[in-house]
């Protein structure tokens, strides 16, 4: 039995698959957008709380570049390690930007 033949169109559509390569994914700037996003809510005192004031210093880490217990934070890090709760509060606002962007990031980065 021959293998199927790939339709006409299959070619026209372009694909990034982040396991054969991350070239033409812009993951730093698509993580620092969501970080931006975020910021909205949690530089705002009636959407923070304990856990963000602790994610706004490990981003001045990130910020810096310095080192936090021997590991170097970037916001890719930072909002990969965080996506659940990310992700949580852009539902609650009903962020609906946010939340595409995010999920767009998490596919071709995380």
């Amino acid at each position: 039995m021959a293998p199927a033949k790939p339709s006409k169109n299959a070619a026209a559509v372009k694909t990034t698959d982040r396991y054969v390569t991350f070239k033409g994914i812009d993951g730093d700037g698509n993580a620092r957008q969501v970080v931006a996003l975020l910021r909205r809510y949690i530089d705002d005192p009636a959407h923070s709380n304990l856990f963000w004031e602790k994610f706004k210093e490990k981003l001045a880490l990130a910020a810096t570049g310095a080192d936090n217990g021997g590991r170097r934070l970037d916001e890719l890090f930072l909002v990969h390690s965080y996506i659940n709760n990310i992700r949580e509060l852009f539902e609650e606002q009903e962020d609906e930007e946010a939340l595409a962007l995010l999920h767009q990031l998490e596919l071709e980065s995380c």
